[in-house]
C-alpha cells in the first residue's frame, strides 16, 4: 500500500488540477465569444473582411489608405468626436477614433433620410454608444460598417447583417485601445479627394 504522505499528495495535486481545470472553464463562459473569424458562429457574417493594421502610429500628413473607408492604419493624434455628421468626416480623425473601438457607418451620399434616420437608431443600440455615421464618396456599397481590422459592406440601412455585426464587433475587441472613448474629439469634416 502507498504511503499515506504521497496518497495526500496526489489527492492534492489532482484536486488542484480539477479546480484550476474548473475555474478556466468558468472563466472562459464569462468571456465574450470573439474567436478570429466570426463566420465560424455567425455564418452571414462571411463577407467580413479584415485585416492587420498596428494602432499608435500618429501623423500630422494626409494618408492615403488601402480600404474605403479605411479600417485602420497611421492616422491624426486627434480622434473625431462621436456622432452623426451630415457631410463627411476626415479619415485621419476617423481612424484614430478607429483605434478607440469605435463603430464607424458610412453611407452613400444620397441615401434616403429616412435611411439615414434608421442607421441613427440602429447606432442608438451600440451599449458603448462610441459611433460615428457618416456620408461617404465613392463607396463600393450602399453602406458599409467599419471597426478597427474589421469592415462589412451591406446592401442598405436594413441589411440585417448590420445588428450581427454591431453584436460581434460594437464592444471594440479588435481596436488597439478598445478602452479608450470618442467623445471629446474633434469636428473635423473634410472630403475624401
Amino acid at each position: 500500500m502507498a504511503n499515506p504522505l504521497a496518497r495526500r499528495a496526489v489527492v492534492g495535486i489532482v484536486a488542484v488540477l480539477l479546480l484550476g481545470g474548473i475555474g478556466y472553464q468558468i472563466h472562459r463562459l464569462q468571456q465574450p465569444s470573439h474567436g478570429g473569424d466570426p463566420a465560424n458562429d455567425i455564418p452571414q457574417l462571411a463577407a467580413v473582411q479584415t485585416f492587420d493594421h498596428a494602432g499608435g502610429d500618429h501623423t500630422s500628413d494626409p494618408v492615403t489608405y488601402a480600404q474605403i473607408p479605411p479600417a485602420g492604419g497611421p492616422h491624426d493624434p486627434a480622434w473625431e468626436d462621436c456622432g452623426a455628421y451630415p457631410q463627411p468626416v476626415r479619415n485621419e480623425n476617423a481612424v484614430h477614433a478607429l483605434e478607440h473601438g469605435t463603430v464607424w457607418v458610412t453611407y452613400r451620399p444620397g441615401l434616403a433620410a429616412a435611411d439615414v434616420a434608421a442607421l441613427v437608431s440602429t447606432l442608438h443600440a451600440v451599449k458603448s454608444g462610441k459611433t460615428i455615421l457618416s456620408p461617404y464618396d465613392g463607396l463600393p456599397s450602399p453602406v458599409v460598417v467599419t471597426v478597427w481590422d474589421a469592415q462589412l459592406g451591406l446592401t442598405g440601412a436594413d441589411d440585417p447583417r448590420l445588428a450581427l455585426f454591431l453584436g460581434f464587433y460594437g464592444d471594440g475587441h479588435t481596436a488597439p485601445e478598445p478602452n479608450a472613448s470618442c467623445a471629446g474629439g474633434v469636428h473635423d469634416l473634410a472630403s475624401q479627394g
